[in-house]
């Protein structure tokens, strides 16, 4: 099991003193807490894109770059690529160059994104998006996968013998995670190509998300990737902590009564029951996470979303902290008894670098 933390990149005021952090606080913010993931033995760092206010991350590689000069063993993802949006060409040449400056530690979670006014900000338009997705898709993988592309489509100009630059690392592409809140067809998309997906599911209740990773698996199986409890399935999740449960829900609530996600709306009490927020202590967090795998089956990557809703810096970094000492250890070791051998851990770079040569080897007899 993949453990680690997720940010949608927000700005937002503290409730409880009125502060609001710039952007280069908040930007900084990120570097420390992909610094503190590392160090606390987590495994993945991820960062969403966004082009609008108040967030801070429109450009995630060049984030993650950084952030891979400053680490040495974590995953560095995204928490989304907008597929839709963005030219599948840029895409493909940044994560490429991200892979090397990384020593291939880099796989990115693709999605639509749900931001509507993005889309005319560059040339789009949103009744395109699923037509969008996936001819985009197929172009990203036609320029990983061949070293030289010739391709016509409906959104962008055709391609003459085109070779994206750099190549993928050791000839092995990063690993594509399709990222959905609502959408069957990017269930089937992801069980199409045998990628992963990821449910965010940390707004509606677990029967929506038990529909689309059960299509998901479903499909996986029926195009001949393995069995359907072998598909590749990652899960959001949020916390808030400390050793005194109360502690944690005095603390929490004047951050979630205001948050712009989710305040003003149900109740804490109310969120924390049909979500997967977690509001209380270290023992709290390890309950409800293993609840996770009785709704969704054994699944490979965990993400948590702990740096909104104008938690400062230093709240962020106690909860890791926290986590790291109390919740993690139990986590990494009672996912891995559960798990049956047949179900296969997150893809790696060095794990698809291996298979890539034992295919290479099977093929030449």
């Amino acid at each position: 099991m993949e453990i680690g933390v997720f940010s949608v990149s927000d700005i937002t005021r503290d409730p409880t003193n009125g502060s609001m952090p710039t952007e280069a606080e908040r930007i900084k913010a990120s570097i420390a807490i992909a610094k503190k993931v590392e160090e606390i033995g987590m495994d993945v760092y991820a960062i969403g894109e966004h082009h609008n206010e108040p967030f801070f991350s429109s450009s995630p590689t060049t984030l993650l770059g950084y952030i891979a000069a400053q680490t040495e063993r974590i995953t560095l993802s995204t928490a989304t690529t907008l597929i839709t949006t963005n030219d599948p060409v840029k895409i493909a040449e940044d994560f490429a160059m991200l892979q090397h400056v990384s020593d291939g530690r880099v796989d990115l979670v693709l999605g639509r994104g749900n931001t509507a006014p993005v889309y005319p900000w560059f040339g789009k338009n949103i009744q395109d998006s699923l037509e969008l997705t996936v001819e985009n898709y197929a172009l990203l993988r036609k320029l990983w996968d061949e070293d030289v592309v010739s391709w016509q489509g409906k959104h962008r100009t055709p391609l003459q013998n085109f070779t994206s630059t750099p190549r993928p690392l050791d000839g092995v592409a990063p690993f594509v995670w399709h990222g959905s809140i609502r959408t069957p067809q990017i269930a089937e998309l992801a069980a199409y190509y045998g990628d992963g997906f990821f449910a965010n599911n940390i707004f509606w209740p677990k029967e929506h998300y038990m529909q689309l990773i059960g299509l998901y698996r479903e499909r996986y199986e029926h195009y001949g990737h393995g069995k359907a409890d072998q598909a590749i399935v990652g899960l959001g999740g949020q916390f808030f902590m400390r050793k005194n449960s109360q502690d944690a829900v005095n603390e929490f609530r004047p951050y979630f009564d205001n948050a712009p996600v989710y305040g003003h709306g149900p109740s804490m009490e109310d969120f924390t029951a049909q979500t997967p927020l977690t509001v209380g202590s270290p023992q709290q967090v390890i309950e409800k996470t293993f609840s996770f795998a009785d709704s969704f089956g054994d699944y490979q990557r965990q993400l948590f979303l702990i740096d909104h809703a104008g938690l400062p810096l230093k709240t962020v970094l106690e909860q890791l902290d926290l986590f790291g000492e109390e919740v993690l250890p139990v986590l990494k070791r009672e996912f891995a008894a559960r798990r049956p051998a047949h179900v296969p851990d997150a893809p790696t770079h060095a794990s698809r670098k291996a298979a890539r040569k034992e295919a290479e080897a099977v093929a030449h007899g």
